[in-house]
Parts: C-alpha cells; structure tokens; sequence
C-alpha cells in the first residue's frame, strides 16, 4: 500500500506516526516538508482531503504566526496559504496520505491508524503511551 507522510523528525508526533506506519509493516515515502515544502495546490488538496480547513491546519504556536499577523481572523485562505509555503513551520505535522484517506495525526499520532491497514501487533509510543495493547485492541 502506497503511503506518504509530511515529516518532521524533530517532532515526536510525527516520529511516532512513522513508527505506527512502519509498524503496519509499510514502508512509507517520506516527505521532510520543512526542506521540501508542497507547492500551494498540493497544500491546499491535503488539508480538503483531511477534512480542515486551511485555518485548522496552520500551527498557531509557532513564532511566525503572530510575527505574520496570522492571528488576523480577516486574513483568506489564499494569505494563510502563502504564509505555510513562505514558512513551512506553519505547516501543522504530519499529515498522512494512503488509499485510505488523509489524515492530519495531530494531536495524536494514532489517528494514523484510521488511514492504514489493519494492525493487531501491540505497539507503544515513545512516550510509554499504549496505542495497540496486548490483545491487539487500538487504545484510545
């Protein structure tokens, strides 16, 4: 099964949606979207698939956004668009991409579970956290 996912492996989250993917036994094309950021169609297409909107899909906690006027509820989609590409750190991570659907596994990576095959192997997070116990149930 094709998957794709926006990474960035100095986020946990993402780290540990990787790990679930592989876990699947998939092996996924990796996208370090920091270094190589989609263009503004893709962006766009992304977070429709996911079911966003371009607002909910922005990371509001990073310093660009307030240093950009993001917070600016007036500003379209088009702007807050251009402001990801223009700093792909507003980009909110990661997003997963499969024949299943797209997902942004954010704030939990085990949403990612929600776009792959089935997987009953027990799997725990980096953290300790439980997303698949001993009986093979998705913990949620």
């Amino acid at each position: 099964m094709p998957v794709e996912i926006w990474h960035n492996p100095a986020c946990g989250t993402s780290r540990n949606a990787l790990a679930l993917i592989r876990h699947a036994g998939i092996e996924p094309r990796i996208v370090e979207y920091l270094q190589s950021p989609p263009d503004k169609a893709r962006l766009r297409e992304a977070i429709a698939a996911a079911g966003l909107s371009v607002r909910e899909a922005i990371r509001s906690k990073e310093p660009a956004y307030l240093a950009n006027g993001l917070d600016d509820a007036a500003l379209t989609d088009d702007a807050l668009l251009d402001a990801m590409l223009a700093h792909p750190a507003l980009i909110n991570r990661p997003f997963v991409f499969s024949p299943l659907g797209t997902r942004l596994c954010r704030p939990d990576s085990s949403l990612v579970l929600d776009v792959l095959p089935p997987c009953d192997k027990p799997f725990v997070k980096e953290d300790g956290e439980v997303v698949i116990d001993e009986r093979g149930n998705r913990v949620r």
